[in-house]
């Protein structure tokens, strides 16, 4: 009997011993995991609050999305009124005696080969947004897409070849428009990145809120962290 009383007490000791395997750590909301371009995990980061954590002002991002649209129309469409078609100077015939309708001229809007009423001619279609507004725009856009932003270390490539951004992208787990930002343009991302329709590289000096709105993932080069924080803020 008490060999056996031993023996249950040992095993209660036992199971008593064994510990929990630890929660993994809960990433707040504007801290990110950093990756580098295989896909791992190099660390975490924390985004700059005055700019990922700022309020969402939706008046202001339809503005801007107004005015960033408006700017990428060139305004060069142009037509030909009567005045300008070549031809139509001789009455096609006589005022009276034929039967037929009174015509001045063959370049008549309403005659084939004729002018166009009304027709589109070239025009400045931009809009002008102001800087304060601009950059609270770009803050806004963040913010409200901060569930969207990825961080890698350092975007490189060894090779200004296709190959090698898109295995990136694909270790990344990325798909669709994809805006990757960086601090300063390399010219083998550039060149590798061209062949991509659906990738996108610009500045940090040069992002805006159309940019971040219509793009499906954000990557952002951990340098370019900083440069957003120093000039949008």
């Amino acid at each position: 009997m008490t060999e056996k009383k031993s023996s249950v007490t040992r095993k209660a000791t036992v199971k008593t011993d064994v510990k929990a395997a630890p929660a993994p750590k809960k990433l707040g909301k504007l801290e990110k995991e950093v990756f580098d371009m295989s896909g791992k995990i190099a660390g975490t980061v924390q985004l700059p609050e005055e700019v990922f954590g700022a309020k969402v002002n939706e008046a202001l991002l339809s503005q801007a999305m107004r005015v960033y649209s408006s700017n990428t129309h060139q305004g060069t469409s142009s037509t030909k009124t009567r005045a300008e078609v070549r031809g139509g100077g001789r009455k096609p015939w006589r005022q009276k005696g034929t039967g037929r309708a009174r015509q001045g001229s063959t370049r008549a809007p309403h005659w084939r080969g004729g002018g166009v009423i009304f027709g589109p001619k070239p025009r400045d279609l931009s809009l002008d947004l102001p800087l304060k507004m601009r950059r609270a725009a770009l803050r806004s856009a963040l913010s409200a897409r901060v569930e969207d932003v990825i961080v890698v270390e350092s975007v490189k490539v060894t090779e200004p070849k296709t190959k090698k951004i898109a295995t990136a992208l694909r270790k990344l787990n990325l798909s669709g428009r994809t805006l990757i930002v960086l601090p300063e343009y390399e010219a083998k991302v550039v060149r590798a990145s061209r062949n991509i329709s659906s990738l996108r590289l610009a500045r940090a000096t040069d992002l805006n809120a159309l940019e971040v709105l219509t793009a499906d993932k954000l990557v952002f080069d951990q340098s370019a962290l900083g440069k957003i924080a120093e000039v949008k803020s």
